[in-house]
């Protein structure tokens, strides 16, 4: 099925590549619209109908009409002399927000982007104390994350500062998507500068290893075309599902292809090089199918190991975790199509002219560096065995006592910030934040203020509450809102503390006989999360572990080979895990690290570094099914895989670190490009093979290799690989234009009788092989 699929793409390259460049361009102008509309920002309706923040939820829905906010903005009014309000400044400061409450922002949307033109909603609120300020709550609908509504935000907010102005106030706002925009309004020349320096990571790496531009510039497009019709699908599947998805899906699509089919491309042009090289005759065409039908099997494992990492994720409970999954999952099998089709199609046209101009490739230099590791490795397997555990074990220590933490690091300092801190100073922190106790009559009773007294005297007892509101009664007073102020700030973990233990213990103990009450706003919504994804993490892994050592055993067919990969990539885990909590934790002196990390590693460390372990073990078990020793295969597998696997690594790696950049995506980065480099520099090309040349062919049990080649015997005679009845035929070659080539010293070529004289890994080409090392005995 793969080789017909590669096959198909390369026999009719030019198509192929025409039929992706019109999908991906108008998905991609549809696309991002598209997701958009099927974005949801309030991360309390990803969460389970049995907690208890969204059970307030559906309350406040059901008996009042209303949602909780996620945009709703607070905004500060003070006097512009820096005076108190006085009694005519109140009345000023209401009659400016009623004529800002009619006027119409509109918006001017792109093509099929949503139009978010609407009037704002100004509500009246507290006076601080000191009388220094008053607050006022601004409204608008949409999702925040769209840069329609965004800039609706910033049209309502220059009209309100100049109205104010006009009216001798100066005015501040907070909160809600306030805080988004002044957040990614700081971090717009960051983020500019970090996706410059990715790209150019990118080309500059793929231009020194390949010295062509071809290789530089062709994957970044193969890149934008594939993430065109990945964006694409994900949204269409939700909108046809009536399905919300989570803002960060889009930004994860884009890292997760990025990375994924940079890596197989690089994979694939590794190999091509090597098909051209070894037959410098043959046609491009042929080689780009064959160098994708032997790598197609590999790319195919490692893209399913991803699928089905990330696929796990639809049964957690968490909602985010159940959408965000799926969406991966759809857009890696994109990307899997792709890489299948498109890549192999690109190869096909551009043949020997994707490496110019460099002429260098054409000869392989026998003593480069990853030759003389893999004879290392293969001489010496103990050694680096051990050196790897150390490492990994050394690193994996920084994990002991690793806390979970649900604070907001690295926030840049905005007009939002500064707000909230002089709201701070007079009024509780929460005011900007409040959460709110919803109250609703089991059978159908009536609620009134003086049933509530009890619950609202009890919550403005426990210390750490700052402000408890009147109760509000819905139209039937079946239910009733009480506003909570907490003393401290919403996004914290003391506000979850506060929230979980004494906040919900007084309302379950002050409840009014015959109703329910709970309790949302930001610090419950979160303490729920947290417990929702302690459950679904000890769920996903396990699962999601089962299903890729599935795949590895059906692409290895072998029980110890997948069972030594899950081993490695579970220490290599670890091992990134000790590294994010020594530095963020335990040498910043953080509470812990973000609860979002270990998912991150597990997706991206996990899913996407067993791409490279797939990729050595499926060279690995190529080479040692030629009849020459297990530990020359192993050395053989090293040299030809290293260089792909290094490159591709140090890609991704770069691309994660350079989210380093921006304060409040450091932690990811750091963490997410150690683990990528642990992965493909260690696990990969060294931990791995390691292990193979110790165990030789018995790492494929119980799957029998060539008997004839095994430990104490001599070689055969004749090199049977299990692709050379595959190998394509065409009519040049029938004729003689480029039929089986002498032997070259590198490897056999299919149907051509093993020659004894092949070089032993550090041994000089011509030299009678066994003279110098015996097949089953270490070198060097």
């Amino acid at each position: 099925m793969i080789r017909r699929t590669t096959a198909f793409a390369t026999r009719h390259r030019w198509m192929t590549i025409i039929v992706w460049a019109i999908v991906g361009l108008a998905l991609t102008a549809v696309g991002q619209p598209l997701m958009n509309s099927v974005t949801d920002s309030s991360t309390g309706d990803f969460l389970p109908k049995k907690y208890d923040s969204a059970a307030a939820i559906q309350i406040a829905e059901k008996k009042f009409d209303e949602k909780p906010d996620p945009n709703a903005v607070t905004v500060l009014v003070a006097r512009a002399d820096g005076a108190k309000l006085g009694p005519q400044d109140g009345k000023k400061i209401a009659d400016t927000a009623a004529g800002l409450s009619a006027k119409r922002i509109k918006a001017e949307p792109e093509q099929f982007a949503k139009d978010f033109s609407q009037t704002p909603r100004y509500t009246v609120g507290v006076v601080a104390p000191d009388g220094t300020f008053q607050l006022l709550t601004l409204s608008l609908s949409g999702n925040a994350t769209d840069t329609g509504l965004q800039d609706v935000y910033r049209d309502a907010r220059d009209l309100a500062k100049t109205d104010y102005q006009a009216a001798g106030f100066r005015v501040g706002f907070t909160g809600g998507i306030a805080s988004t925009v002044d957040n990614l309004d700081e971090e717009k020349d960051t983020e500019a500068l970090v996706g410059a320096l990715t790209m150019g990571l990118i080309i500059l790496l793929n231009v020194v290893v390949f010295r062509s531009i071809l290789a530089a510039i062709l994957p970044l497009l193969a890149v934008a075309l594939i993430g065109g019709v990945a964006t694409g699908a994900v949204a269409g599947s939700a909108k046809l599902l009536d399905i919300k998805v989570d803002p960060s899906v889009p930004s994860l699509i884009t890292v997760v292809l990025l990375g994924i089919v940079v890596d197989y491309f690089l994979f694939l042009m590794f190999r091509f090089r090597e098909e051209l090289r070894t037959h410098p005759n043959m046609d491009k065409r042929e080689a780009a199918a064959n160098t994708a039908g032997r790598v197609g099997n590999a790319i195919t494992c490692a893209a399913l190991t991803i699928v089905a990492a990330f696929a796990t994720l639809g049964i957690a409970s968490f909602g985010q975790f159940k959408v965000l999954g799926p969406a991966i999952a759809v857009s890696v099998l994109v990307a899997l199509l792709g890489s299948l089709t498109l890549l192999p199609a690109l190869l096909a046209v551009t043949g020997r002219a994707m490496f110019w101009p460099a002429r260098a490739w054409k000869k392989e230099r026998p003593a480069g560096f990853a030759a003389r590791l893999g004879e290392n490795i293969s001489a010496r397997p103990v050694r680096y065995l051990v050196g790897s555990l150390v490492l990994l074990a050394a690193l994996g220590a920084g994990a002991v006592g690793v806390k979970m933490s649900y604070d907001q690091h690295g926030q840049p300092t905005t007009n939002a910030t500064r707000t909230a801190d002089e709201i701070s100073r007079s009024l509780p922190a929460g005011v900007s934040d409040p959460h709110t106790v919803y109250v609703q009559t089991k059978a159908g009773g009536k609620l009134d203020e003086r049933s509530l007294t009890g619950l609202t005297g009890a919550l403005g007892k426990v210390e750490g509450v700052g402000q408890v509101a009147k109760p509000v009664l819905n139209p039937d007073k079946s239910a009733a809102r009480i506003d909570v102020f907490l003393a401290a700030k919403a996004d914290t973990q003391k506000a979850r503390d506060l929230i979980t233990g004494p906040v919900r213990g007084t309302i379950a103990q002050n409840t009014p006989q015959g109703t329910e009450a709970h309790i949302t706003g930001t610090a419950a919504i979160f303490a729920d999360v947290a417990t929702a994804v302690n459950k679904d993490l000890k769920l996903v892994f396990p699962v999601a572990a089962i299903l890729i050592a599935l795949i590895l055993f059906l692409l290895l067919r072998s029980l110890l080979a997948p069972l030594v990969l899950m081993l490695a990539v579970g220490l290599g885990f670890v091992a990134t895990l000790g590294a994010g909590t020594m530095v963020f934790q335990h040498m910043l002196d953080r509470p812990g690290v973000s609860f979002t990390l270990p998912l991150v590693l597990f997706l991206f460390v996990v899913a996407l570094g067993t791409d490279y372990n797939i990729l050595m073990s499926d060279r690995l078990r190529e080479e040692m099914d030629k009849p020459i020793p297990a530990r020359k295969a192993v050395a053989e597998a090293v040299r030809h895989t290293a260089p792909a696997i290094a490159t591709a690594g140090l890609v991704l790696a770069g691309s994660f670190a350079s989210l380093a950049a921006s304060p409040a995506t450091a932690e990811i980065g750091f963490a997410t490009a150690v683990g990528i480099l642990l992965s493909s520099m260690l696990l990969s090309i060294v931990l791995v093979p390691s292990i193979a040349a110790i165990l030789g062919r018995g790492l494929w049990w119980p799957r029998r290799g060539n008997k004839g080649h095994g430990r104490g015997t001599s070689a055969p005679t004749a090199y049977n690989h299990p692709d050379a009845d595959r190998t394509l035929v065409t009519e040049p070659q029938m004729a003689g234009g480029y039929g089986p080539a002498p032997y070259t010293g590198q490897q056999p070529y299919p149907g051509q009788p093993y020659q004894a004289q092949q070089p032993y890994p550090g041994q000089p080409y011509g030299q009678p092989y066994g003279q110098q090392h015996h097949p089953d005995r270490p070198h060097g």
